[in-house]
Formats: structure tokens, sequence, C-alpha cells
């Protein structure tokens, strides 16, 4: 009910945007009756060469507010059905062109790359996102709640409210093509891949960024300060003139797979399994997404961590249903307290899969107001857990200025003759931010929990504030999680404490450096956990100063304070205890980070000093490797070396990348890894043949070893070939 009554307050709310801000730059987009032909030659087609290019770009890196070195032109048509992007990227020197990958959805950062933002609600929060490089490779995801847009805080958040959903994988297509004036690029986005008002005229948010990998240089369109990145959606420009009408969408992607496994002492098993998911778009500007029998197989399996401490680790979503349209239903602290979590439904805390029978979810505006509904079905998995019905509600309102209001609901609820009475779970919260100005704003949330046998102290909130501006970054937050405060379908760090966080960071970038620096970062952050008697749990003191070079390079230099306080004792390595108490240390911490852009580059970070009751060294080295677009690898070590009255123990997890792609969408990939701590090697092979919006052939091909839990009803050695096919009706 509280959902419900909240979304008839926000649709009375003043709708966001600025679309009459006249400071904005804008160019039109032109209609044209023949579309271009779709060959990535920007420079021969005549439907191109018919309309008035727009460009001068500006850098933010390296030389902020500059022209950006090499011209970029930048032409926009539509038709009835689509949207189309001609860029001419010239070059001076095209010999020089850093090409660094071909895969889909590959990292644009180390290339030489095009990336365009449409905020087609002009809401100046949310957007689409499509970029490529010279091979032609396909990047786009979803943008939510990204207002801010700063750089350096977009990398800091992770989880689901990081605001960037890179996984989302839309129907449209690229073409490019080199030549002795650099390179060009043709988008082609159908309209309905795309969700916007159903107005006559529209203007959209529009902004466009260009990569020149061999100078570290990022120029933008629309000109933006230097802190803040594409995500800045509130200093777009504006595409305007467009006229287009509601597109019909109905789209069927059916799968087929067959298995083949070796589940320890129960010999071989095969499998077969078949499924579909559904998508169609509902008037005005909803959609309506089926899935039934869902299956993930082509995923990439989680990397492997381990934990030196008490607390629950972090693994992020990766599945596709869960992801698209994720950043709607993110309420909390990212990978702290997150009101929902999509890895509940259908994994267990262990990983075990289980089943998913059927789910919907309709997402979309409503009157300005952004709403989203959510309902899952699992099946029973013996000695694990019974059938269980999922539900989400959420809506959120995007109000001027960056700001935002918006209220969730979270269930679970036990079925089937498994489950027991009174085994359910609920959620409510509500959420907002107030933008302040050009850099400030304040975010917060609060929510309560209702689980049977939990009276009381179920609720948690959160505010917090910052500023970005071109010379300081300034957080400050607060968290609480009450004791009784148990999101079943969320996920908690840690539960009944207080958190408090201050961080303070300064950016300097020094004008003819003779040693090529682009810019350095001294900073500092305290963050605190205390328990509801007072007691301290962690204490964090970090000092530390950025180094960064023109290239890409950069060194980190900090000094780390550290408090952990003890109840009760923990095991921390199998048979060695740590005992109740207080232990005070400090240590050095080191990094270094070579040109990512080259074809070999090395990081390298370290950790020496006090580790509760003794010593630890912990030393983190990585490689990566590239040989032109089409080979890639990753070799990555972490090891701990730690030295206690208690005991001596090593940790060591490694993990080893390999990446060969015969065309931007056929590409075999291997990901082997090691982990001493749980003792098992793993190694998982994935075939893909891709067509439309990330579907086709998939074969996979896993191999665990050592791992004693893998001995149950996990297969050791597992063969998938999965097919899925995208029909696209109308």
């Amino acid at each position: 009910m509280l959902a419900v009554c909240l979304l008839f307050f926000l649709i009375l709310l003043p709708t966001a945007g600025k679309a009459q801000d006249h400071n904005k730059r804008s160019f039109p987009a032109v209609r044209v009756q023949t579309a271009p032909a779709m060959d990535g030659a920007v420079r021969s087609d005549l439907v191109w060469q018919a309309i008035i290019p727009t460009g001068g770009f500006t850098q933010t890196r390296p030389d902020a507010g500059e022209p950006a070195s090499q011209i970029t032109e930048v032409r926009v048509v539509y038709t009835e059905d689509a949207i189309y992007f001609g860029f001419i990227c010239f070059d001076d020197d095209p010999a020089t062109i850093v090409i660094a990958d071909s895969r889909r959805d590959a990292n644009l950062d180390d290339t030489d790359s095009l990336r365009i933002i449409l905020d087609t609600y002009l809401d100046e929060q949310n957007g689409f996102v499509f970029g490529t490089n010279p091979t032609g490779l396909e990047y786009d995801g979803q943008l939510s709640r990204a207002g801010d847009g700063g750089a350096l805080l977009s990398t800091m958040r992770g989880g689901a409210g990081g605001g960037f959903n890179i996984n989302w994988d839309a129907v449209w297509e690229v073409k490019t093509s080199m030549g002795d004036f650099g390179w060009s690029a043709e988008f082609m986005i159908p309209f309905k891949t795309l969700r916007y008002p159903s107005t006559d005229v529209q203007s959209w948010g529009i902004n466009i960024q260009r990569n020149i990998r061999r100078r570290n240089e990022n120029a933008f369109w629309a000109p933006l300060s230097q802190q803040f990145s594409l995500f800045r959606v509130s200093d777009a420009g504006l595409l305007t003139d467009l006229q287009i009408g509601r597109q019909r969408n109905l789209k069927i992607v059916p799968y087929v797979l067959g298995e083949l496994s070796d589940i320890g002492d129960e010999g071989r098993a095969t499998d077969t399994e078949w499924g579909f998911d559904i998508k169609y778009s509902l008037p005005p500007a909803l959609t309506l997404d089926l899935t039934y029998n869902t299956d993930f197989a082509q995923v990439e399996v989680d990397e492997s961590q381990v934990s030196l401490d008490r607390f629950n680790l972090f693994f992020p979503e990766k599945r596709p249903f869960f992801l698209e349209n994720a950043g709607l239903f993110t309420v909390g602290v990212p990978s702290q307290v997150e009101l929902f979590f999509s890895r509940r439904i259908g994994l267990s805390e262990d990983g075990d899969v289980i089943p998913i029978e059927a789910g919907a979810r309709v997402s979309g505006d409503i009157g300005g107001t952004n709403v989203g509904m959510m309902y899952m079905q699992t099946e029973s998995l013996a000695g694990v857990t019974p059938a269980n019905q999922f539900g989400v509600a959420r809506v959120s309102k995007e109000l001027p200025n960056r700001s935002s209001l918006g209220a969730i609901f979270v269930s679970r609820k036990a079925t089937g003759s498994l489950a027991l009475e009174g085994d359910d779970n609920k959620t409510y919260g509500v959420d907002g931010r107030w933008g302040i100005g050009e850099y400030g704003s304040i975010t917060g949330f609060a929510a309560r929990t209702s689980t049977p046998g939990l009276e009381g102290d179920d609720q948690s909130w959160s505010l917090s504030g910052s500023y970005d501006s071109k010379d300081w970054l300034l957080n400050l937050e607060y968290v609480e999680v009450g004791e009784n405060f148990n999101p079943e379908v969320g996920f908690l760090d840690r539960e009944a404490y207080r958190y408090g966080l201050l961080r303070v960071l300064r950016r300097y970038r020094p004008e003819n450096s003779r040693i090529g620096l682009q810019e350095i970062r001294p900073h500092m952050s305290y963050s605190s956990y205390w328990n509801f008697d007072g007691f301290q749990e962690t204490g964090f003191l970090h000092l530390d100063n950025h180094l960064e070079w023109k290239n890409s390079a950069e060194v980190h230099t900090g000094v780390n304070f550290i408090t952990e306080g003890l109840l009760e004792p923990f095991e921390i390595y199998d048979g060695i205890f740590i005992p109740a108490g207080t232990y005070d240390n400090s240590e050095l911490s080191l990094a270094y980070y070579s040109n990512q852009g080259a074809w070999l580059s090395f990081s390298l970070s370290t950790a020496i000093g006090g580790f509760y009751s003794g010593d630890r060294v912990r030393i983190s080295p990585s490689m990566r490797m590239r040989l032109g677009e089409k080979f890639n690898t990753e070799l990555s070590w972490v090891q701990n070396d730690v030295d206690l009255p208690e005991g001596d123990f090593v940790t060591k997890v490694g993990r080893l990348r390999l990446s060969y792609s015969f065309t931007t969408r056929i590409t075999l990939e291997a990901l082997f890894q090691y982990n001493n701590v749980d003792d098992f090697w793993s190694t998982n092979l994935r075939f893909s043949w891709l067509r439309a919006a990330n579907t086709g052939l998939f074969i996979v091909y896993n191999d665990i070893q050592g791992f004693d839990r893998y001995t149950g009803n996990v297969p050791n050695r597992s063969l998938i070939v999965k097919y899925t096919h995208l029909f696209d009706l109308f």
C-alpha cells in the first residue's frame, strides 16, 4: 500500500528536466526517407553528406577546457523506425590509433572509441549508452540515477547502486571503416529499443565522448567539467526536432539447452531444458517482461574471493534478466545495505542454483514517474530451500536539479509442501536525493522489515552528503542498521551497527609538469562501525596520495590506521582463532599501474603492517597483454602472508583470463581460478556466437576440482550447449 499511495503522490509532482535550458548546446535530428547504407563509410554516403554536421568537442583530459586535438564530425538522421548516428573521427596520424579489444561490451577506456548517451525522457538522471571502437564492437548499457556523474565517484561505487548497467544488451547495429583520414562509424538504433515520451515533437538529452588513447584524451561534444564523465547527464546537450510515434514491440526469445555432467560419486548425467523470455511494450510507456524456466548457463562464474574478517562477501549480479532496469529497483547503500538484491532469487547463499519456474516484470514510465513491479517463483531444492514467491514494487520520481523521491516494497513467501508456517519476509523503504547547486547532493533512505519472530528494532536508515567540484571531493555519510533489521531479499555486509564515513579529496593538475604528471590527488578518509553499546567493531583511517601521469600510469602511496574490536573469538583460518579484544594496527599500502593502453601492462598493490594480533604482507600483482584487437589475456594473483601468535597461514587466489575474438560476435573465453583456502581449481570455458541482443549459440564447459561441497549435488564437470534466438515479431 505504501508504494501505491506514493505512486499517486509522485505523479502529481512537477516533472524533472530542463528542456528549456537555452544555455545547452543543441542540434537537430533530420527526418529522411532513405536510411544510410550501414557499411561504416560515412564519407561516401550521399544520405550523410547531405546533412550539416556538428562538432567542436572539448577535452576534460589531458588539457581540460581545450578543443579536442582531432576533429570529429557528427550527423544524426532518423526514419520512421530507427535513429542513425554517423561519425567521422579524423586523425592526423591513423597509424597510431589504438584498438584494444573487439568483444561485445569490452572496456572502451583503453582504446580509441566513441560513446553516446541518450537521455530520452530528459530527466537529466537516466539514459541509454551506446559505443564502439574502430573494430565495430557493440557496447551498450543503461544509466540510472547518475546525475552526479563524477568519474571518481562512479569508480568508488559498487554493487547494484553504481548507476551504470553494462550488462543491458539491446537490439541495434554498428558498422565502422578505417582509412587514411582516421575512422568512421554508423549506429542504427531502432526506436523500439529505447523508451521515450509519447509527445508529438520532443527533444532528448545527448552527449558524445571520443577517446584518443595515445594521448589519453577524453573529449565531449557537450563540455564537461574535468571531474565529470559521460554519466553527467545534467550537463548534456539537446537533440531536437524528433517527431516519432510510439513503436509496437513484441520480442520472443526461446532457448533450448543440453547438458552432460559428472556429479562426483553419482556418475554422469544428462539433462535437457527449454524455456523462453517475452518482451512486449504496453502503452503508453511500459514494458512487460515474462520469463519461463529461466536459465543463465552462459553467464560467467563468480570470481573467487577469500575473507579475512567475519563479515559477508559481496558477489555482483550477472544474470541478464535481473540486470535489465536493475537501477530502478536499487535502494540503499551499494554493497553495504541493499533493500533488494536479486541474487537472493535463484541462488542460495552457498551458490547453489535454485530453479526459477517463471517470472514477470513491468517497468517504465507513468506520467513522468518511474514504475517497476516484479514477481518470481522458484522451485524447491532438497536440503536447501522450499519453493518461494518473490515480489518487488518500486516507484520513483526524478525532480529538477538531480533530485528524486521514491519508495520500494519487497516480499518473500515460502510455498509448497516444504514450506513452514510463517516463513515469509517483507521490506518497506523510502529513498530520496536532493541536488544542491552544481556540485552538491544529499541522499538517504529509511526502511524497516517484517519477519515472524523478530519484533522491534527492525529499522535501517542512511543519510549522506557529497560535494564534487573541479578541485574538491567531499563525502559525509551515516548508516544505521537495527538488530532485527532483516531484508532477506536484500544484502547486509554485517548486522546491527552504526557506521560513519568522512572523505576529503583534493584534485590538482600541475601545468607544464617536467615528468608528465596529469593529476595529483591527495586524500584522507575515516570510517568506523560501532555496535549499539558504543563498542567500536572497526575503525579505518586512510591517508593517501595518487599520482597520475598523462599516459594513465599511476602510483598510490598510502598509510592505514586500523582498529578491529572483537567481542568473541572468530575463526580466521582453519583451526586458527583470533581471541576477543581490541586490536590497533597500522600498515603501509603502495600501488602501481602502468599505462593500461599499452599492449603489455602491469599493476601491483601491496599492504604491509600489523594485522589483528600479528602482522600481514599482502601482495597483488597482475599483468594484461593484448595482441591486436583479437587476443586478450589477464593474469592476477592475490596473496596474504599472515603471521599471528595463534598460528601462521597463507591465502592464495590466482586468476587467468584468456579471450580470442574471431569476429566482434564470435568469441572464445577462458577463466581459470585457484583458491588454496577452499582448496579448489576451477575452469570455465565459454564459446559464444552472438546474434542480436546477446542471443545466439553458447557452449560452456565447467570443471571444478578439490572443493568439498562440489562432491554433493553440484557437477564437478559439465558441458552445456545452449541456443537462444530472438524473434522480433513487431
